[in-house]
């Protein structure tokens, strides 16, 4: 049976609330009947800031079909131009382990300053695709301290940090990731951004440990999808957003962006220099004269802000509760109506909640964090802050995309289904897993750039596939693994509406980002090259569970039926073979 929901005609319009009727509280799911066949519990781990090419660019073939990564990149989409359009000599590197000579022969007269009290570095590489393996590698001791995680803008030093290989954190907002594909080609990822060359850096995919786990002896079957796209352009914010609600939330309270003729925002970064004055804001650009045509405007947060109560965080803008009390407007409301069991699992939710004695508490029972990487929250809008709350220093509040919306607001019966991870793994290894699991590791275990280690990273992914393979659900088990978008990193691969066709607005498709679904019914591992979105994970729960859809982008993308059913087609192999 064919289960795409099909291509849809670009919705080209500065929206991204969608218009769908409340579905009736008793609704008849029966997953048997929808594109994952069997299939009675799908989990979704969400990792962080990875592009495909920069994490699965040498996948290679899974059951002799090929995955299409690094080595299908050509020339145009992959060297490097400058604001004209002329190529890069050489690539000026910004991470502080990387910075230093011996220069490339071409590179060897030139040098550059980031300013006062800044590092001075070089341009230092070929204008080509890096691999990051070989100067900064696992065993290297360049990963901050837990309470200096975000204190170190060109990374640690080897030898003065913690071991893990971590590499300094590159920019990815909404306006710069959009001047940064340069409608398709793919070629201003280092003039767009604030690390330069650091976003041609690649791991070696074969070492890394989600890798070796699916290529060891019983591992379970799993199928590379390596035409899947961020939903929304930019940060780790707004593609949560997708994730649940394929929409950006409405904040007329924000501060608008202001963009160059060419749609940048920022004048700050090394490489490029708007010719007018420019505003890196929350908010898209305000609509009318001023606005610059073919780029989203109107009043909807893009970039990070902050819920109004615990957990918050003081890093960008505090913004009213979305009102989802009288129509649905996330994937969580649909299933709460429909009666279909869920829960959004967040490494560290416990302490950041205050929710103490719960399974991730770690807090004791005094009056004080107790927790040494842990420290007191700073007051929400009510008034809530310090002990019992107390967020891990990875703690990430913009990556807990329901606590925005007012059926999840504290003291809401709805605020449930927001768990910490440890009640995930309990789930799992007792055979307890809702229909819908969303998993959110700690900032520290979710692979992000700057902060947390790739391969550490990746080992914290193995341990909770692990927990659902050795547990009683694994046979009906689904397992989506995914990243929220691209971490500011080079792809080659078009998005839709730039060159790949599929649903796109103004608002995305970006970057093309790992994914994997594993597990569950599929039979022989393989391939899929269908294209999908991040909101093809809500476009599968709603056909999988017969609910409506939220909004118009889950309403048109590809469900993920054709990956399951790509590997049941006897295209692939046995992992351990």
């Amino acid at each position: 049976m064919e289960r795409r929901i099909g291509t849809a005609t670009a919705l080209l319009a500065c929206m991204a609330l969608g218009t769908a009727g409340v579905l009736p509280a008793a609704a008849d799911a029966r997953p048997h009947d929808g594109p994952l066949g069997k299939v009675k519990h799908l989990v979704v781990i969400y990792e962080e800031n990875h592009s495909f090419d920069n994490l699965y660019g040498n996948w290679g073939t899974v059951g002799g079909e090929q995955v299409n990564g690094r080595a299908m990149a050509t020339p145009a989409n992959t060297t490097q131009v400058d604001a004209s359009g002329a190529p890069y000599q050489c690539l000026l590197m910004s991470d502080v382990n990387l910075m230093s000579p011996p220069l490339t022969p071409e590179c060897s007269t030139t040098t550059f300053s980031y300013g006062a009290g800044k590092p001075t570095t070089a341009y230092h590489f070929a204008n080509q695709p890096f691999n990051i393996d070989s100067f900064i590698p696992a065993t290297a001791t360049t990963c901050p301290i837990p309470a200096k995680l975000f204190k170190y803008p060109f990374g640690v030093l080897n030898g003065q940090g913690v071991t893990g290989g971590c590499t300094r954190d590159l920019v990815h907002r909404f306006y710069q990731e959009q001047y940064q594909l340069n409608g398709g080609q793919q070629n201003r990822y280092v003039t767009g951004s604030d690390s330069a060359g650091m976003t041609m850096g690649f791991y070696d995919t074969t070492k890394l440990p989600i890798y070796q786990y699916l290529h060891s002896r019983k591992a379970p079957n799993y199928v590379v999808l390596d035409q899947f796209f961020q939903a929304a352009f930019g940060g780790s914010f707004l593609n949560h957003q997708y994730l649940v609600a394929a929409a950006a939330p409405p904040f007329a309270g924000g501060t608008h962006s202001v963009l160059d003729a060419n749609g940048f925002p920022n004048g700050d970064y090394p490489l490029y220099r708007p010719a007018t004055a420019v505003l890196d804001k929350s908010d898209t650009q305000a609509c009318g004269s001023t606005a610059v045509p073919g780029f989203a405007c109107g009043d909807y947060a893009v970039n990070t802000v902050q819920p109004p109560y615990q957990p918050t965080g003081a890093f960008g803008a505090t913004m009213p509760l979305v009102d989802d009390t009288t129509k649905d407007l996330t994937i969580g409301d649909r299933l709460t109506d429909a009666h279909v069991s869920w829960a959004w699992f967040a490494g560290g939710w416990d302490n950041a909640n205050g929710n103490v004695g719960g399974k991730g508490w770690t807090n004791g029972t005094g009056k004080t964090c107790s927790d040494p990487n842990a420290s007191p929250a700073t007051p929400d809008l009510a008034g809530n802050g310090g002990f019992p709350y107390c967020p891990d220093f990875s703690f990430q509040t913009h990556h807990q995309p329901f606590n925005y919306y007012a059926r999840y607001a504290p003291g809401r019966p709805d605020r449930a289904h927001l768990q910490d991870e440890q009640n995930f793994i309990d789930a799992a290894k007792h055979g307890r897993l809702p229909a819908v699991s969303f998993v959110k590791p700690l900032g520290n275990e979710n692979e992000h750039p700057g902060y947390a280690s790739e391969p550490n990273g990746s080992d914290h992914l193995v341990d909770l596939i692990s927990a659902i393979e050795h547990g009683p659900n694994a046979e009906d088990t689904l397992i989506v693994v995914t990243y929220d978008e691209f971490g500011g990193q080079w792809d080659h691969v078009s998005p839709p509406g730039m060159g790949t066709a599929g649903p796109h607005d103004l608002f995305g498709p970006g970057t093309r980002i790992p994914a994997l679904v594993i597990g569950g019914g599929i039979h022989r591992s393989g391939v899929d090259h269908t294209v999908y979105d991040t909101t093809s994970i809500m476009r599968t729960i709603e056909a999988q569970w017969n609910l409506e859809p939220v909004a118009s982008r889950d309403a048109v993308v590809n469900d993920l039926g054709n990956a399951v059913d790509g590997g049941g087609h006897g295209h692939g192999h046995e992992p351990g073979d």
